[in-house]
């Protein structure tokens, strides 16, 4: 990863049907209209066409041993993003995997993502997560929106859906996020002058993370934390701390069984940490609670949290769950990239540079998909329901068919030709507009899209611009290329060093 990016850093068809839709051998590209096409490629068992499809046991792909081979042996733990293409080389665009008890169809080109898709149903679910609802039920907590499913999964995203994704309702966080730029402004400045050539800021990326942090917090909690102070509160600390051991852990307590968990610390940790996620935001959300019950006035004032609470939508229970868990959502999104949705279209460059860098290193570089209400027809291949799918985002994105110089940082591409960039250098791609709608969707798709994307613009728009009207920034001299690794979300693979110079 380049220093300098890494700143920015439904009815049904028969199977005859389907491959009318989309004929031709897995991986010829069949194009849908747009991301948010309704075309539906659900499969009816009982006909005679679905009998003659493959299964998911005509599937190549590689054994477990094999797996934990490139895993364990070849360095492939912290870069998991980048076995999928090793592995698309080998066994084509869609092929099964083992881990555990995990049996995964991965696909990796966007005409077949779009296919798992279009076929999710009402109710799709990204992933089982068995050790999140063990955690919940240990606790007798809510379960919330990544372990429900079904109607009340959808009934407690319908109330969270409005003061998120409506870009008129994020208009009042504006002046919120503003106050905490102003103190990352502050922070790095503070920074530089600390440094020896009083221009460099040390590991950046962690700067943005407290900002991230900060930002989503005042937002969601409508409460400072102080991530961006001198001296961080040690509650503040210790929630930064239960996120990164539980998404750290997240990844390992499933791989061992049950019984190990009285000799290796996965389990423990893991639990330590959603207790101190929980403890930190039952407190913060009870604080508010009081604050309201002293003050009429301060319903009208109020943000996010104040608009759950003064509505009968969700329990209070699933308050506490909602609250905690789109703050695991908000936090990377920006401090791995950091919108200004009303000046967007003042700025096609700004938002240009923010695509491309999202292109680049996704923030989410594999999604997934546990269809659980129908079968599935995807590139020739019949699936009952209850499969789990891996949606390859990496992958795609770094493909020359959709993207032509995939490795390279382009962001004229996503410029219109002709296009003003605002005095900055333009060569709109004739590509611009050709790649497939599903090649390039770092927020997701559908009903499962991520509730916070507007939030998450917000902030990095917000951030970004105001950086850039003070500061030139650029990397250290002789910065090394740092790649990115993998902790469920991408992230820097070591520390990024930026200059900041005053512009005159």
């Amino acid at each position: 990863m380049r220093p300098a990016v890494a700143a920015v850093s439904s009815g049904r068809l028969s199977a005859l049907g389907a491959r009318v839709l989309c004929s031709g051998p897995v991986g010829v590209r069949c194009r849908s209209s747009s991301a948010s096409s309704s075309t539906d490629l659900h499969v009816d068992t009982a006909t005679s066409e679905t009998e003659k499809l493959k299964t998911i046991d005509d599937l190549p792909g590689p054994s477990m041993s094999k797996t934990l081979y490139w895993i364990l042996c070849k360095g492939y733990a912290d870069k998991a993003h980048l076995m999928q293409d090793l592995q698309k080389n080998l066994y084509g665009p869609i092929w099964r995997s083992r881990f555990g008890h995990y049996n995964l169809v991965n696909v990796a080109s966007a005409e077949l993502i779009s296919q798992v898709i279009r076929q999710e149903g009402r109710y799709p679910v990204r992933a089982l997560l068995p050790h999140w609802k063990e955690y919940k039920d240990l606790r007798g907590q809510a379960y919330g929106l990544h372990v429900d499913t079904g109607p009340n999964w959808y009934r407690i995203r319908s109330a969270l859906n409005p003061k998120m994704l409506k870009l008129q309702e994020v208009r009042p966080y504006v002046s919120v996020i503003l106050q905490v730029v102003d103190d990352l402004l502050r922070r790095i400045e503070l920074l530089r002058e600390k440094s020896p050539d009083k221009t460099t800021v040390p590991d950046i990326a962690s700067e943005f993370y407290k900002f991230g942090f900060e930002g989503i917090s005042a937002i969601l909690f409508e409460t400072r934390l102080g991530c961006l102070e001198e001296e961080v509160p040690k509650d503040t600390q210790r929630f930064i701390k239960g996120l990164n051991d539980m998404m750290y852990l997240s990844g390992l307590v499933p791989l061992f069984p049950k019984w190990t968990r009285s000799f290796l610390p996965f389990w423990k940790g893991f639990v330590q940490a959603w207790d101190d996620l929980s403890d930190v935001s039952r407190k913060l959300v009870e604080r508010r609670m009081r604050e309201l019950e002293q003050n009429s006035e301060a319903q009208k004032e109020g943000l996010y949290l104040t608009y759950l609470l003064s509505n009968d939508k969700l329990s209070l229970a699933e308050v506490y769950t909602s609250i905690m868990e789109l703050m695991l959502g908000g936090v990377d999104t920006t401090s791995n990239t950091l919108s200004w949705p009303y000046d967007l279209s003042q700025m096609p460059y700004l938002k240009a540079v923010i695509k491309e860098v999202l292109r680049l290193y996704p923030v989410v570089p594999g999604n997934a998909r546990f269809v659980a209400e129908n079968d599935l027809i995807v590139g020739g291949y019949w699936f009952p329901k209850e499969t789990q799918f891996h949606l390859c985002h990496y992958s795609v994105c770094h493909s020359a068919e959709e993207f032509p110089e995939p490795e390279n940082f382009i962001p004229e591409r996503w410029l219109r030709p002709g296009e003003s960039a605002g005095g900055a250098y333009s060569r709109a791609l004739p590509t611009v507009n050709k790649h497939h709608p599903y090649s390039y969707i770092p927020f997701g798709v559908g009903v499962r899209a991520c509730v916070g994307k507007r939030v998450a613009e917000l902030e990095m728009y917000l951030a970004l611009s105001k950086l850039m009207q003070r500061y030139q920034v650029c990397p250290e001299d002789d910065a090394p290329v740092i790649e990115p690794k993998t902790r469920t979300l991408m992230i820097p693979g070591s520390p990024v060093n930026l200059r900041f110079l005053h512009r005159a």
